[in-house]
């Protein structure tokens, strides 16, 4: 049997080959259980780059993006660049 996604967003930072003098960081949204977000967001971003979970809680601002969005289980998206 499959593995429920569940019905939570995790928040995930992901950080750009760290040969670069300022690394790129992005935070992602996965709508996942943390133990899958990693692996999925990982899967979405380039090859190298790391991620770990964030402990936050969304803005007002990107709780708007993520209504609109109408992500389903499963599905990741870009929230920023920083």
């Amino acid at each position: 049997m499959a593995e429920s996604f569940g019905s939570s967003f995790t928040i995930v930072e992901v950080t750009a080959d760290l040969s670069l003098s300022e690394p790129e960081k992005q935070l992602w949204i996965a709508l996942a259980k943390p133990s899958q977000a990693l692996t999925l967001v990982l899967a979405a971003v380039p090859e190298g780059w790391t991620a770990e979970l964030q402990v936050q809680r969304l803005t007002e601002d990107q709780q708007e993006i993520v209504e609109r969005l109408n992500l389903k289980p499963g599905d990741v998206y870009r929230l920023t660049s920083k």
